[in-house]
């Protein structure tokens, strides 16, 4: 690719191929002529402004002038020719790869999921459901396509859970959906998880070292393989952000109880908009004070009480508290990173669990696989764009993801 010394902007723009002719030594091309067709990357107009032989197509992005993430998210499909997104795309690459290679050099199976699914993995009722356009326009009620209630799904875990009775160790990388009807900056209707389950593992301690390896061997490789694309971001978009990055990967993860969790929201100076409670789910604000309190290093919050956590979760049976096996990896200047939990493998008590949310007959087949042959086992996902996120310090959800899709917006 040529650039003239200094005379054109290093926003690249459409490549395109020009018939071009040198004038003198200053590197300044005009008009056609024989002898000189160079593919040059930036596209170039002809001018006649005095003094002024070549200018830039009006684009949306201004020469010398640094756009915000915000601005340049309205153009999907030129903000890839900006400096920080192209880096943000090559960091997507990397960290993909990493995680594959991490996978795989620990002995997990890569298990394709379907993106298609008759499960509500999460049991809150957000789902895309899947039809025949045709059935929509005419509005054909009565049937389905394939013969039952079908949706996008929300999590690859009852899967991964189906490949553990074959392989000791699983996972999958892809996309998950949610119809939340949120434009916060927290949310997307479409992102990619990162799915692993365990078989033969009765402890969360397991299942946390892999998440927090994971983590940090993925930083890593990113950090060796991307320095001047992550050292960008920290410049311009997240000042601070490269010693609170390695802060993270020097420290051993916190653990936290979930009963010493609200015992410190409890007793924190900070005003919430949500009363810390036992019993009541953890919110953002919550999960960053708790981070805050450990000093900026990810913390662990385990054994959750039974009743917020979905139907798999492993019962502790320690009544009166009445608590679940399930932890999640809180992150500075995001929250939650990633949730797992021991699945519940004893058969009595998975049926039990299913009758009281009234899914007996929905996961009649899930109660099969302990019913002929189960072992202990649990895994974790993790949200592939809030990784990213935390390890930039990009606020925004939706500008670590080459096309963001939420409520009321799906471009291109």
């Amino acid at each position: 690719m040529w650039r003239s010394s200094g005379r054109l902007p290093a926003l690249l723009l459409p490549r395109c191929c020009f018939a071009l002719r040198r004038k003198g030594g200053d590197g300044l091309f005009t008009g056609r002529s024989n002898g000189s067709r160079l593919k040059v990357a930036e596209a170039l107009l002809d001018t006649t402004a005095k003094g002024q032989e070549i200018r830039v197509q009006n684009l949306p992005f201004k020469i010398k002038e640094r756009h915000s993430l915000e601005y340049v998210r309205q153009f999907p499909h030129l903000r890839c020719k900006t400096n920080i997104f192209s880096s943000l795309l090559r960091i997507r690459s990397e960290a993909s790869t990493a995680i594959h290679s991490f996978f795989k050099s620990n002995g997990f199976v890569h298990i394709h999921t379907p993106i298609i699914t008759s499960n509500d993995c999460e049991g809150a009722g957000e789902l895309f459901q899947i039809e025949p356009a045709s059935k929509i326009a005419e509005k054909r009620d009565n049937t389905h396509f394939f013969d039952v209630p079908s949706f996008l799904t929300v999590s690859g875990q009852l899967h991964l859970e189906v490949m553990t009775g074959a392989f000791t160790q699983v996972y999958a990388f892809g996309p998950t959906f949610r119809a939340e009807n949120s434009q916060t900056r927290r949310h997307l209707a479409e992102f990619y998880m990162v799915e692993a389950e365990l078989a033969f593992t009765e402890s969360l301690k397991d299942i946390m070292e892999v998440m927090e390896t994971l983590f940090k061997i993925t930083t890593s490789h990113i950090l060796s393989n991307c320095p001047d694309d992550v050292e960008l971001f920290h410049n311009t978009v997240a000042p601070g952000q490269k010693e609170r990055m390695e802060q993270m990967l020097k420290n051993s993860f916190q653990v936290l109880s979930y009963t010493e969790a609200i015992d410190i929201l409890q007793q924190s100076t900070e005003t919430f908009k949500f009363e810390p409670k036992w019993g009541c789910d953890l919110q953002t604000e919550h999960e960053n004070c708790l981070v805050r309190h450990c000093g900026n290093i990810p913390v662990f919050v385990v054994n959750y009480p039974y009743d917020i956590k979905p139907f798999y979760a492993r019962d502790n049976q320690d009544h009166p508290q009445h608590t679940v096996a399930a932890v999640d990896l809180l992150v500075p200047g995001v929250g939650e990173l990633c949730g797992g939990s021991l699945r519940e493998e004893r058969l009595d008590l998975l049926k039990s669990r299913l009758e009281e949310h009234g899914l007996k007959d929905t996961y009649h087949w899930y109660e099969e696989l302990r019913q002929f042959g189960s072992v202990p086992h649990g895994g974790f996902g993790l949200g592939f764009e809030r990784y990213l996120q935390c390890i930039l310090g990009v606020e925004n959800i939706k500008d670590v993801i080459p096309f963001p899709r939420f409520s009321h917006s799906c471009l291109l």
